[in-house]
């Protein structure tokens, strides 16, 4: 139920965390434990299933796929975790709205501004029952009132009972926090 901001210079190691929450990298020393499940104990489908099922991330370098659309792109965790394709497009389709890019659905992200293909990015980190959403300078190619709008989606998973990690350069941003 917290949203956490975390500001450094660069190379200080803020990716790197974001990195082992989300159990993309392995911790040398210690422990990361999320919801109750030691990452450095799970194999690596069972961190990808919690990937897919509780974590939402949103990259630097966003990881678009670019043969997929914008809807295709937010649904494709649901997808991969069992859900229909009409439910979860469905789905897909209300976070898109949420990050204001109802109407962009069916374009694919060559189409897409860099600010375009940032918030489907977020949409696709907050959609589902993402319990845990790492934003890595999420509104980095936003304009101020776009970025405003993602993070108030943001703020607003975090209210409902998700927990968020954020990494911004801008105090604007981690005054949300």
């Amino acid at each position: 139920g917290e949203l956490v901001a975390v500001m450094g210079p660069s190379g200080s190691g803020k990716s790197t965390l974001l990195n082992l929450a989300g159990g993309l990298d392995r911790p040398t020393a210690g422990e990361v434990c999320v919801e109750g499940h030691i990452l450095g104990q799970m194999s690596r489908r069972q961190l990808a299933a919690l990937r897919r099922r509780r974590v939402g991330y949103v990259f630097q370098s966003l990881n678009l796929l670019p043969s997929l659309t914008a809807v295709e792109n937010v649904a494709l965790p649901l997808e991969l975790d069992g859900v229909g394709v009409r439910s979860a497009r469905r789905i897909a389709q209300a976070a898109l709205a949420e990050v204001d890019m109802a109407g962009f659905e069916g374009r694919f992200p060559d189409a897409l501004s860099g600010g375009q293909q940032q918030r489907v990015a977020i949409a696709r980190a907050l959609v589902g029952q993402r319990r845990l959403v790492l934003a890595d300078e999420p509104t980095g190619a936003l304009d101020s009132d776009t970025g405003d709008t993602v993070m108030r989606v943001l703020r607003a998973r975090v209210d409902s009972g998700a927990a968020g990690v954020l990494v911004t350069h801008d105090m604007r941003q981690a005054q949300w926090a």
